[in-house]
């Protein structure tokens, strides 16, 4: 029976598809909450359901009496309940108001630790404020050097797809067999003959391919590969989203496919091509004989925070550096990032970044951090900042968030708990915000470290924590 309970809680949640910040973002739907200060029910409260479309920009509005803050007393004390678990291991962990930024819990805040995937809400955010939310990133063919060279050049598309291109989708929104149709069509009206070279031009990216600060079991696990200007997949040797191995060298293997892909649309006018890709350059001159666009940033933003895409956001740290005069390198992407997170009013003095996606170990990022940048996207007035907070997984229906919370759907958490997971060997964590009770927003960190053998168990208090905040009156 419970179960069945569950699942109607979650056809409701799946319906309404709620958006919490929009509580406290939007100036109309606050003023819409007068009087809205019940206890949960089992039924979703008016004030948690999301307007038809996102709308005003304006700052956040003003507290009232109807909409009052949990005790920090007594939402410590409940908090301090679920965040226990036997063995090794320690919780670090900071709630606050996001209207006010009042902080109502705090355990080890300002301690600095590797948060794992949590960190990709630094380089989505930085990402979006270095760069609009509509760019979007060219794989292009120029005419090369020589007679009958074609040159394939990276523009930071790491979600191109073997195949034709699909324009309802994030991955694969650009297909190298549709750049080759195109480049088919530009050869044959330039009566080019056979036969046909194709080189790959990847020097967008700069420095090393594969970091130091990844493990070697991490790559050999398919965790990360090495980083190239365009890919198809983001490096998975089968397209999808993992797990499974990747290829070592994407740019080549790209170039592989829109090799075959050519050769197809070539035949018909018995034009060959030579059976291998190669890396090379074109002229500076060169002419564009085709091209293909990714999916708007925004979009591939969201991508990767439901998908926890580790190489997608290796590849937008890097375009992030770019974009803002740097080399696009890995040292560029943690600078740009660290810088653009700085800019948006995160102190980060003390934070280290070992890389942009969560794998390293020598990163240091404290729950203050994580939590404070939180708040920012709830509150900010840039619609592309606040489409970082909106993106997050849903508690029990979308992305790394979809399996969790489904079995305590009761608890108020599923559809309410929007946050990024993470999760390395000794680690787990979760940052994002819910809406309480009484309609006010809390934005969160929890982080357990030092884990051996029982990071279940933590995963699980830390969604007992946020599920604290979601059902809590606390007062």
């Amino acid at each position: 029976m419970s179960r069945v309970f569950s699942g109607a809680l979650l056809a409701l949640a799946f319906a309404v598809l709620l958006v919490p910040l929009a509580c406290y973002v939007l100036p109309p739907v606050a003023e819409s909450m007068a009087g809205s200060g019940v206890e949960r029910a089992e039924a979703v409260p008016d004030y948690q359901e999301p307007p038809s479309e996102l709308e005003g920009t304006g700052p956040v509005s003003a507290p009232r009496p109807e909409d009052p803050m949990p005790d920090a007393v007594r939402l410590g004390q409940l908090l301090d309940e679920e965040l226990s678990i036997e063995g090794s291991g320690s919780f670090h962990a900071v709630v606050s108001d996001a209207l006010t930024g009042t902080v109502l819990y705090e355990r080890g805040g300002s301690t600095g630790l590797a948060p794992a995937s949590n960190l990709k809400v630094l380089t989505a955010a930085a990402a979006l404020s270095a760069m609009d939310a509509d760019t979007r990133f060219a794989t292009t063919v120029l005419a090369g050097e020589e007679p009958g060279t074609v040159v394939l050049r990276g523009g930071g598309d790491v979600l191109l797809t073997a195949g034709a291109s699909s324009p309802d989708t994030v991955a694969g929104r650009a297909g190298l067999a549709t750049l080759a149709q195109r480049t088919a069509a530009a050869l044959t009206a330039d009566g080019t003959g056979s036969p046909v070279r194709v080189r790959v031009d990847d020097t967008l990216f700069t420095g090393p391919a594969l970091s130091d600060a990844w493990g070697a079991a991490d790559v050999e696990a398919g965790e990360i590969a090495p980083v190239h200007a365009l890919a198809v997949s983001s490096a998975w040797a089968e397209e999808g989203t993992g797990p499974g191995p990747r290829v070592d060298d994407a740019a080549l293997a790209a170039a592989q496919s829109y090799r075959d892909a050519l050769a197809e649309a070539l035949a018909p006018a018995g034009i060959d091509v030579e059976p291998v890709a190669e890396r090379g350059t074109a002229p500076a001159d060169a002419a564009a004989l085709a091209e293909v666009r990714s999916a708007p940033l925004a979009e591939q933003v969201d991508y990767m925070l439901l998908n926890s895409d580790n190489y997608l956001a290796e590849a937008l740290a890097r375009l992030t550096a770019s974009a803002t005069g740097r080399d696009a390198s890995f040292a560029g992407g943690i600078e740009a990032v660290q810088e653009e997170i700085a800019e948006l009013g995160v102190d980060t003095s003390a934070m280290v970044l070992g890389d942009t996606n969560g794998l390293s170990a020598e990163t240091s990022v404290s729950a203050a951090q994580l939590t404070s940048l939180m708040r920012i996207l709830l509150t900010t007035s840039d619609p592309d900042l606040r489409s970082v907070a909106g993106g997050l997984p849903v508690a029990a229906l979308s992305g790394t968030l979809a399996g969790r919370y489904d079995e305590a759907a009761d608890s108020g958490a599923a559809g309410i708990v929007r946050a990024k997971t993470g999760t390395l060997l000794a680690v787990t964590a979760l940052s994002g915000y819910a809406t309480d009770a009484d309609g006010r927003v809390l934005v969160f960190t929890f982080v357990a470290t030092g884990l051996d053998g029982n990071t279940m168990a933590a995963r699980n208090a830390v969604d007992a924590a946020a599920a604290v905040l979601a059902g809590c009156g606390c007062r």
